[in-house]
């Protein structure tokens, strides 16, 4: 099935250690980005888990966020900083006596909510385990990333579908009038003589006209390019069918192929109503482009 680039997933694993959670988020892009915001004390974790997304996301950019919380078990202390403390305190009673006027007292929590008055001193960590509890966590957020981006994948391609749809049944019209193109040239042809020179000058040149409409019914054929097309159209299904790898890039060169067919039929054609139709194809494979700039 194809991919949406775009996706939302989260994974926790919860220890008596410690805990974390993480999230992923991603939104269109050429290729592969990642960008991973963790505490800086897990920071040797980062490659790890670029690798690990790497390993099965092909295409989009990624923002990774891990948030961590200690367990009920967790092996970190605390260090109180008195001589700051007192420090703190000798500040605010020289604070208050040198503002005549102001009266106001401050209690033990308002001390010890100072800046590095109370700490936390983190238990060295087991970079081996917490790289194990880490990539658990990433394992459950990228499942529940890939379940989203199939589902907007599918819906995706419903519509694909119905615009390859519209395509095939545009060409087959297309088909279907090109050959009374030459006819519709060769009796305006005739009639523009018959208006300069009159009836019989038609019936004189009757073989430079034939020979005119072959020439033109031979520089207007669009059969090459109707099937073209039409294997294009094909590819396009047979891609997106059961697709074992991504196919957003070669999709985008596919519909690249597509509209240059297009342009040709238009250009080669020389007709009011082949123009027509061509502008219809050029909306659906317009829309087709837009929706797989969208797909991994």
């Amino acid at each position: 099935m194809i991919k949406s680039m775009t996706g939302y997933g989260r994974g926790e694993y919860r220890g008596s250690d410690r805990s974390f959670s993480v999230e992923l988020r991603s939104v269109n892009h050429r290729y592969l980005e990642t960008s991973v915001k963790l505490p800086r004390r897990f920071a040797f974790a980062e490659e790890d888990i670029k690798k690990e997304i790497k390993s099965r996301i092909s295409r989009g950019k990624l923002d990774v966020f891990v948030n961590y919380a200690p367990g009920e078990e967790s092996e970190s202390d605390i260090r109180v900083d008195v001589p700051l403390a007192l420090k703190y305190r000798e500040g605010l009673e020289k604070l208050r006596d040198s503002l005549p006027g102001v009266e106001g007292s401050f209690s033990l929590m308002d001390i010890a909510g100072m800046p590095d008055v109370i700490t936390e001193i983190p238990a060295e960590d087991d970079m081996d385990e917490v790289k194990e509890q880490l990539l658990s966590a990433l394992g459950l957020a990228i499942d529940s990333f890939e379940e989203m981006r199939a589902a907007e994948g599918a819906r995706l391609l419903e519509d694909v579908l119905l615009r390859a749809d519209i395509i095939e049944n545009t060409v087959a019209a297309i088909e279907e009038y090109a050959p009374a193109v030459e006819k519709l040239y060769f009796e305006r042809l005739s009639a523009r003589i018959e208006e300069l020179i009159g009836g019989a000058g038609v019936e004189a040149a009757r073989e430079r006209i034939l020979t005119e409409a072959a020439v033109f019914a031979d520089k207007a054929n669009i059969t090459e390019e109707i099937v073209r097309l039409r294997s294009h159209v094909k590819q396009l299904r047979d891609m997106t069918s059961d697709p074992a790898e991504p196919v957003g890039k070669k999709l985008d060169f596919l519909v690249q192929e597509m509209n240059r067919e297009s342009n040709t039929i238009g250009s080669k054609a020389n007709d009011i109503k082949i123009t027509e139709k061509v502008l219809v194809l050029k909306a659906e494979i317009e829309k087709i482009r837009e929706q797989i700039q969208n797909v991994e």
